[in-house]
C-alpha cells in the first residue's frame, strides 16, 4: 500500500506522532416547516440562544485561562452577534412574518449576513467576521435541534486533531496534555486557530486542501509542523527517525531555555535588544519567563477592543501602571491606539471607507477626536513614573502630523503638572514607521524623534500595494525583498546619523530568516511573540556582526527578488 503523505502550511512549530481524532461536523440538516404557534418557536429560538450564549461563555472562560485574554477576546464578538437584536430580530421577524420554523430562519438570516461579511473584500477585519456568524449559528442551530457538538475539551488520549478548520471555539478547548498536533484543510498562518496554536505551542499545519478527506479515525499519523509535512499510517523506520526528530526538538528548546539570562550579543559581542509584543497585562509573565530585554510594542488597542465603551482614564492608568511595574525598570514601548483598518470598535461610528487600511485609522483618529486622544496620554503620563516609558504614535505620514502629537503630548503634560501630578522626565517620544513616505524621509523625521520602530506588516503591503491577507496576491507578501531591505537601512542609517535608535515590531522582526539580515543592516531592538525571543536569542549568539553586515550588504546591492535573498541568508547560516 502506498503511503499517503500531505503537505500545508507549517503554522505553529513542533513534531507529533499520535493517532487521528476526526473533527467532523454533526448531521445537521433540517426541513423547512410552517408552524402554527410562532410565538412558541420564537420562545424556542431565545432558549437556544441562551443555551448557546452559556456554551460560549463557558469557552472563553476555557479559553482565557489556557490561552490568555488577547486570544480569548474572539468570543466577545460571539456574544456579541448573540445579544444583537440585528441579528436575532431579525429570525424571530421571519418566524413570526413568514410563520416558518425556527432552524428556517435561523438560516436564512445567518446565510444573509455571512454573504455581506465575506463579500467585503477590502476589509480583512469585516471578513473575519463571517467565520463568527457562521460559528454562533451553527451553535444556536445545534441546541435547536437537540445535538450535541463536538467538544475536544472532552478528549483524554494523546491524538492528533484532524479538521476542515478549527472554529475558536474549537481551539479554546485543546487541551495540549493530550492534543499533540492539529491539521486543517483551510486556513494560513494568521488565521485564529494558528495564532492560539502557538499560544498554546501546539504543532499545527493548515491549508492542507484535502487531508480530512484522506484519514480516518484511529490511524497513525506524522506531524511534522516544522516542515509543513503529514505521513498517513508511517512505517516502523519513518516513526523510529521522526521519534529522534521530536526529541532532538525537545532538546533544542531546552537548550534556549538556558539563555533566559543569557545577554543577546553577537559572537563578536555586539549586543542589541531582544523585546517582546504584548496586548494586555497579563501577557507579561510570557514576557518575563522567555528573558526578554523589553516590552517593544504594547498594542493599547485592546483595552478598547475589550471593553464595552471607551476605557476611562483611570482603567488605562491602573493597565500601563501594571506593566511598567512589572517590568521592574526595563523599558515599555507603548503605541497609542491603533484603531481602524482592521480593527474596529462597535462603540465608535468609523465612516464607510473603499480601504480602511489607507483611510481614517490610528493616529488620525487620535489627532481628530482629541478628547479621546488626551484620555490616554493622560493616562499613560501619570503611569510613566512607575517605570521606564516609551512613547511612539502609529500611522505617521509626515511631519506635521507628529509634530502635532508630540505637541499635544506635551500640553497634556503641562496640564498635569498643573494639577500637582508627577510625571516622568524621562520619556522617549518615537513613532511608528509603516508608510513609506516615512521610511523615505527618516533623515529629517530622525532630527525630532527620540527613536523608530519598523512595524513591517504595514510597510511591506503598503510598498508593495498588495493586501497580505488576500490569497490571490499574497505571494507580493515579500519581507526579503531587496526593496524593502532598502527601505529598512534608510531608516536605520537615518537614526544612527542623529544618534537614535531603531526597533522593529512586525513579524519580521523574530523571523530566522530575516534575522540575520537585520542584525547586519544595523537593528538595534528586535521585538517579537514573547515565546520566539530564545530562539531568536540563540540565533543571534552563533552570528558574527562583521560576517551579517557584509551578508546586508550583498543582499540589497546584489539580490534582484526575495528568493535569492533568502538563498544567500540559507547558504551564510547553514
Amino acid at each position: 500500500m502506498t503511503k499517503i503523505e500531505v503537505t500545508g502550511i507549517a503554522a505553529s512549530d513542533g513534531i507529533a506522532i499520535a493517532p487521528v481524532y476526526l473533527l467532523t461536523e454533526p448531521d445537521l440538516t433540517f426541513d423547512r416547516t410552517t408552524v402554527e404557534d410562532a410565538e412558541a418557536e420564537a420562545v424556542r429560538f431565545d432558549t437556544a440562544v441562551e443555551q448557546a450564549t452559556a456554551e460560549i461563555t463557558q469557552i472563553r472562560s476555557i479559553a482565557e485561562k489556557s490561552l490568555g485574554e488577547e486570544e480569548a477576546q474572539v468570543f466577545d464578538a460571539h456574544l456579541m452577534f448573540l445579544s444583537d437584536p440585528e441579528f436575532t430580530g431579525q429570525v424571530r421577524e421571519k418566524v413570526s412574518s413568514e410563520g416558518i420554523n425556527a432552524e428556517a430562519a435561523l438560516g436564512d438570516v445567518s446565510d444573509m449576513f455571512i454573504q455581506m461579511f465575506s463579500a467585503m473584500e477590502d476589509n480583512a477585519y469585516m471578513q473575519e467576521r463571517a467565520a463568527d456568524v457562521k460559528d454562533v449559528s451553527t451553535r444556536i442551530l445545534a441546541a435547536l435541534l437537540g445535538v450535541k457538538l463536538p467538544s475536544p475539551a472532552t478528549i483524554s488520549e494523546e491524538v492528533v486533531i484532524i479538521a476542515h478548520d478549527l472554529t475558536p471555539s474549537d481551539t479554546a478547548q485543546l487541551n495540549k496534555q493530550f492534543v499533540k498536533a492539529f491539521v486543517t484543510n483551510i486556513g494560513g498562518r494568521t488565521s485564529h486557530s494558528a495564532i492560539m496554536a502557538r499560544s498554546l505551542e501546539i504543532p499545527a499545519i493548515v491549508g492542507t486542501n484535502s487531508i480530512v478527506s484522506q484519514v480516518k479515525d484511529g490511524d497513525l499519523v506524522i506531524v511534522d509542523a516544522m516542515e509543513g509535512h503529514i505521513i498517513v499510517d508511517p512505517t516502523e523506520e519513518q516513526v523510529k527517525e521522526y521519534e529522534e526528530k521530536a526529541q532532538a526538538f525537545e532538546e533544542q528548546k531546552a537548550e534556549w531555555a538556558k539563555l533566559v539570562d543569557s545577554p543577546s550579543e553577537t559572537k563578536d559581542g555586539h549586543a542589541v535588544e531582544l523585546a517582546a509584543n504584548i496586548g494586555t497585562p497579563k501577557d507579561v509573565t510570557a514576557v518575563l519567563e522567555n528573558g526578554a530585554e523589553a516590552i517593544g510594542l504594547y498594542r493599547t488597542e485592546f483595552l478598547y477592543m475589550d471593553s464595552s465603551d471607551f476605557p476611562t482614564e483611570d482603567e488605562q492608568y491602573d493597565a500601563y501602571r501594571e506593566v511598567l511595574e512589572a517590568m521592574d525598570g526595563k523599558a515599555v514601548v507603548v503605541r497609542t491606539m491603533d484603531i481602524g483598518g482592521d480593527k474596529e470598535l462597535p462603540y465608535l461610528e468609523l465612516p464607510e471607507e473603499m480601504n480602511p487600511f489607507l483611510g481614517y485609522r490610528a493616529i488620525r483618529i487620535s489627532l481628530d477626536k482629541k478628547d479621546m486622544f488626551k484620555t490616554q496620554l493622560r493616562a499613560l503620563l501619570r503611569a510613566s513614573v512607575h517605570g521606564k516609558l516609551r512613547i511612539m504614535f502609529p500611522m505617521i505620514a509626515t511631519l506635521q502630523e507628529f509634530r502635532e502629537a508630540k505637541s499635544f503630548l506635551l500640553e497634556v503634560k503641562e496640564e498635569l503638572l498643573s494639577e500637582g501630578v508627577e510625571v516622568s522626565e524621562d520619556i522617549q517620544i518615537g513613532i511608528m514607521v509603516e508608510i513609506p513616505a516615512a521610511a523615505m524621509l527618516a533623515d529629517q523625521f530622525a532630527k525630532e524623534v527620540d527613536f523608530f520602530s519598523i512595524g513591517t506588516n504595514d510597510l511591506i503591503q503598503y510598498s508593495m500595494a498588495a493586501d497580505r491577507m488576500n490569497e490571490r496576491v499574497s505571494y507580493l507578501y515579500q519581507p526579503y525583498n531587496p526593496s524593502i531591505l532598502r527601505l529598512i537601512k534608510n531608516v536605520i542609517d537615518a537614526s544612527h546619523a542623529e544618534g537614535k535608535w531603531t526597533g522593529m515590531c512586525g513579524e519580521m522582526a523574530g523571523d530566522q530568516t530575516a534575522v540575520p539580515l537585520l542584525l547586519g543592516l544595523g537593528l538595534d531592538d528586535f521585538s517579537m511573540s514573547a515565546s520566539s525571543v530564545l530562539k531568536t536569542r540563540s540565533l543571534v549568539r552563533r552570528l558574527n556582526l562583521t560576517d551579517m553586515q557584509a551578508l546586508a550588504e550583498k543582499a540589497i546591492n546584489e539580490c534582484t527578488s526575495s528568493e535569492e535573498v533568502v538563498a544567500l541568508v540559507e547558504e551564510a547560516i547553514k
